[in-house]
């Protein structure tokens, strides 16, 4: 057994030295892999990007109140006096100024993006002074916030950076006329960067929206007190409302772009990895083929086939693995990290995110490209193995 040990580290170590002596075909293989890896890790960056930005939206404390039947706040209504009867139930957090509850209406309005200069439709929420309260991860970066009852508006970091006429101290036509925009916000990278924030007492008239809304946000007294509150408001007779954390709302609405980006990844790896693998075979057989006679000579002073196979699996994967890494490297730099926007399905509007290469992405990529490397050395190996030794001796 020690021997047999010692014979496989020295065909490994001869087959490893030996790569650069290809170095055409070797270059082939990694390169093949290396493009492999970084599109599949560039398209599921996507995914990834995407539900960070939800994940940064939710809060388990948080409750949304909408119509019961829709799943978003687009399909929702409420009235004037159905948002206060939510605002008083009990189970929400109060503070001096009274329940810690936002009614909120949600339109979309038609900007350019900066990129390509097409329409794109970005959120307008109308809010009331709760909304800070509910969402405390709201800070003004720049100018101010805006006055209540006054046509102003403030912008999200994203939505600046994608769309164009969002600067500080730009117009915005709302309805028939231009707002002003007095202030730009982050919020920890969640979705409301994506979106522009006015009074919803102004934002009414302007889109004749009399005294309703959309939804209700409301920060509990604790995670704990959601189904409690849930309860309270399902069971009320004066509503007719449905009631979800706000954590798992965003997380539902990640689902259709995670889902088609992660289909999608998977129809390009498995397209270009099959091109990868049998690149690799190509590979391996050019290397077993211009060392017919070294392996032959080898197998005829003694060494063994299970040794020859696993030397030249070794080698494929070696290949493979630089290319993995070189491909996730190339990633790495080229995606992590890069703006976008794309469309919300559930509430067609555009939401800005930044593309994320995440250490499980780059692991998963890896070792996609060792399996590949596998694969397409599986072959050559056996080929090499199997060689009849004393032709191979003749013919050399």
């Amino acid at each position: 057994m020690i021997s047999w040990f010692k014979q496989l580290f020295a065909l490994i170590q001869f087959n490893v030295q030996s790569i650069g002596e290809r170095k055409g075909s070797s270059a082939s293989a990694i390169f093949g892999i290396a493009g492999v890896v970084a599109v599949l890790v560039g398209v599921l960056s996507i995914g990834q990007g995407y539900r960070q930005v939800m994940a940064a939206s939710g809060s388990a404390d948080t409750a949304l109140v909408l119509r019961s039947g829709a799943d978003t706040e687009m399909m929702s209504g409420l009235s004037r006096d159905q948002t206060r009867i939510i605002a008083d139930t009990a189970g929400i957090a109060r503070g001096s100024d009274g329940a810690v509850a936002s009614a909120e209406l949600f339109v979309i309005i038609n900007l350019p993006k900066r990129s390509t200069g097409t329409d794109a439709n970005v959120p307008l929420r109308g809010v009331e002074p709760m909304a800070f309260g509910v969402r405390t991860d709201v800070e003004i970066i720049d100018g101010r916030a805006f006055e209540w009852g006054k046509n102003e508006v403030i912008v999200g970091v994203g939505a600046v950076r994608e769309f164009a006429g969002l600067d500080l101290s730009a117009r915005l036509p709302v309805g028939r006329e231009n707002w002003e925009i007095v202030g730009i916000f982050a919020a920890n990278g969640g979705i409301s960067e994506s979106e522009i924030w006015t009074d919803a007492g102004v934002l009414q008239p302007a889109y004749r929206r009399g005294s309703s809304f959309q939804a209700v946000y409301a920060k509990l007294e604790s995670a704990d007190a959601f189904q409690g509150f849930k309860d309270r408001l399902t069971a009320d007779p004066r509503l007719n409302v449905k009631v979800v954390r706000q954590d798992e709302y965003y997380e539902a609405q990640s689902e259709a772009i995670t889902t088609l980006v992660s289909v999608l990844g998977a129809i390009i790896a498995g397209m270009m990895g099959l091109g990868a693998v049998l690149g690799a075979i190509n590979t391996m057989y050019s290397a077993v083929s211009a060392r017919t006679r070294e392996i032959a000579t080898l197998r005829a002073l003694g060494f063994a086939n299970g040794a020859v196979v696993i030397s030249v699996l070794v080698e494929a994967l070696v290949l493979a693995l630089i290319g993995g890494v070189f491909g996730a490297a190339v990633a790495y730099f080229a995606f992590d990290g890069f703006r976008t926007a794309t469309m919300n399905f559930q509430s067609f509007s555009q939401v800005a995110f930044a593309f994320a290469v995440t250490p499980a992405l780059l692991l998963m990529a890896i070792t996609y490209a060792a399996l590949i490397g596998l694969v397409g050395g599986l072959f050559p190996a056996i080929r090499a193995a199997r060689m009849p030794i004393a032709s191979v001796l003749r013919e050399s």
